[in-house]
């Protein structure tokens, strides 16, 4: 197991804890200086907020442990690839290396749809690596979802 490897089993950590309180499974997590600064999950349903997607919540959480709004030296690491909203709170924040789990062919903006993140009039870019663990950050995406269509579909029949 590499270094990405095993820094997106931590993203995979709190994609689980997403799950748990009904979140769509995403987690996320900063690293700088080889330790975890940082982690999250999703929690737009909990919160009732567009914004609580896991890259913007652990982006706020680096932020504050560094007291620094520049995140520069760090590398973000997500069970999913970043949406636009998110492609640019990286970019703002000065993030360094972006690595990803699966992509988003509906949303992603770090190579699937667009490249935000390594787009070169923008005043910064940060690394792109896809596919870390794309398996299994792809695999919990598609159980919850399927397992969620077969609630609704119960709860119709009902």
């Amino acid at each position: 197991m590499n270094h990405d490897e095993k820094w997106m089993e931590l993203a995979l950590l709190e994609a689980s804890k997403a799950e748990a309180i009904g979140e769509v499974p995403i987690g996320a997590i900063i690293v700088k200086d080889g330790d975890v600064i940082a982690a999250a999950h999703n929690r737009r349903e909990i919160d009732q907020q567009a914004l609580a997607h896991a890259e913007l919540k652990v982006i706020q959480e680096a932020c504050t442990k560094l007291n620094n709004w520049r995140l520069s030296g760090c590398t973000l690491y997500v069970t999913l690839e970043p949406c636009p909203m998110c492609a640019g709170a990286i970019v703002q924040s000065r993030i360094d290396k972006v690595v990803y789990g699966a992509t988003d062919p509906k949303a992603g903006c770090a190579g699937t749809l667009m490249n935000l993140l390594e787009e070169s009039r923008f005043n910064h870019q940060a690394e792109v690596v896809s596919g870390c663990l794309e398996e299994t950050c792809g695999s919990i995406l598609t159980t919850f979802f399927r397992e969620l269509r077969k609630k609704k579909k119960l709860k119709r029949l009902n």
